[in-house]
């Protein structure tokens, strides 16, 4: 059940419990001391009329009637209102008595179970005497009617004021607590909302300082929920059209490259066919068109070969990183024979995982395509070597530079969609890229973590 109480019903209730208890501990004082209070009127009451029935006493044999004057003052004493006086074994009219129960500014009688619990029996004391050698005895018994009146109008006082100032500070408090934690909605209601997808969510950033500061961080969070939402679709659309891209290159090599071997194959089968079927076959003939043919199909093989490395880097599952990247070289050296490419692979790196093996062997594929294409570079060096924990990475990593000669970059450059499908790779595996150029010269360099094999 309290589980099921909203945080505002469960501070008033636990506010009502402590009002409550602290009304109770209170009246419960009142009701603990009314005995003691009780008892105490009785010894003072009662010590009071024995030291006056004494005084009164002692003067009673110089009267002329003792007897008839000791009756008088009997009759008198039984008025009093706190304590009776009466003689033992004498008839006492007490017609004239009084109702010791009540008194005319007395409006609350207190009910009997209190009575009995503060003043369960009464309190009497017998007072011997002795007149002309005629002894006799007065009773002295107190009435503390009056007294347990008073504590009881200060019980059900206190009650009813207590209750009073109980109920005004739980009203005054709920509807504190209730301002206070007005924005515990808002915020219910903005999260249910940012969580059907509406980032653009804000809440008033108001009530106690810890409420406000939640509501603070919530509207940061829904604008970074949104700024990351509108960056995976970006990088969705990236995606996308790097697809697309790649597509167009792929069809562009194989028709720019593939198309005319392609087709001078065809013509050097043509005229192999037809020294074939002449009466004497010219040797010359026959071996030009045979290199010729053999000089294509090695051509077409380097290109096939680097449509594949595009695609998938070919034996980089199979021979390993430091092979894959040897091989990759050479095909770019065999291809641009006027560039100088120096590499140096660290045996340092150790066992890296398929992922950052992968991501390394992009980067310099992306990076040498650039210095190829764009950098008219005569030296270009490749770098991969471990990181160590002084970098950003903390747990180590790999760090990849490539650096070339060429003209760097212009000061309006801007990255083309593979180097920036490269670099959100490489920043959704936790590592990061950067790219400087200094005027003379462009470097690539890469830090990839090694949790990014997991």
């Amino acid at each position: 059940m309290w589980q099921n109480l909203s945080l505002r019903a469960r501070v008033n209730l636990l506010l009502a419990i402590v009002l409550a208890l602290g009304l109770a501990t209170n009246v419960g004082r009142l009701v603990l001391e009314a005995g003691p209070r009780v008892r105490a009127e009785d010894q003072s009451v009662i010590r009071l009329a024995r030291e006056f029935v004494d005084t009164i006493v002692a003067g009673l044999s110089e009267a002329p009637d003792p007897e008839a004057r000791l009756n008088q003052i009997v009759r008198d004493l039984h008025r009093l209102r706190h304590v009776s006086i009466t003689r033992q074994g004498a008839a006492i009219d007490d017609s004239e008595g009084i109702d010791r129960s009540d008194d005319a500014d007395n409006a609350r009688p207190p009910p009997a179970w209190f009575v009995a619990l503060v003043h369960p029996e009464k309190t009497a004391v017998n007072v011997p005497f002795s007149i002309r050698d005629k002894q006799g005895s007065l009773l002295i018994t107190s009435h503390p009617n009056d007294e347990m009146a008073e504590i009881w109008d200060g019980i059900v006082t206190q009650l009813l004021i207590g209750s009073a100032v109980a109920i005004v500070l739980f009203l005054i408090t709920s509807m504190v607590v209730g301002r206070a934690l007005k924005p515990i909605g808002a915020l219910s209601q903005a999260i249910t909302k940012i969580e059907s997808g509406s980032y653009e969510t804000r809440v008033k950033v108001e009530g106690s300082p810890e409420l406000a500061a939640i509501c603070g961080k919530l509207n940061h969070l829904a604008a970074a929920l949104g700024a990351a939402v509108d960056d995976k679709r970006r990088l969705a659309e990236r995606v996308v059209s790097l697809q697309d891209v790649e597509r167009k290159e792929i069809a562009r090599e194989l028709h720019d490259e593939f198309g005319p071997y392609l087709f001078a194959l065809r013509a050097h089968a043509s005229a192999l066919k037809r020294i074939a079927d002449a009466g004497e076959p010219n040797l010359d003939a026959l071996r030009k068109h045979g290199c010729a043919v053999l000089e294509q199909v090695d051509t077409l093989q380097k290109s096939n070969r680097r449509v594949l490395e595009r695609l998938r880097p070919v034996g980089l599952a199979e021979l390993g990183l430091r092979q894959a990247l040897g091989a990759l070289l050479r095909l770019w050296g065999e291809s641009h024979p006027g560039v100088i490419v120096e590499a140096e692979i660290s045996p340092d790196l150790g066992e890296t995982g398929e992922m950052i093996d992968l991501t390394i062997y992009r980067t310099i594929q992306e990076a040498l395509t650039n210095v190829f294409r764009h950098a008219n570079a005569t030296h270009v060096n490749v770098t991969v070597e471990r990181a160590g924990v002084a970098t950003a990475l903390g747990n180590g990593g790999a760090r990849v530079r490539v650096s070339d000669d060429g003209c760097g970059l212009k000061a309006d450059h801007r990255f083309g969609l593979g180097l920036t499908g490269m670099r959100e790779r490489i920043l959704a595996l936790g590592g990061s890229l950067t790219v400087a150029s200094g005027g003379n010269g462009v470097t690539v360099e890469a830090l990839i973590p090694n949790g990014a094999a997991s």
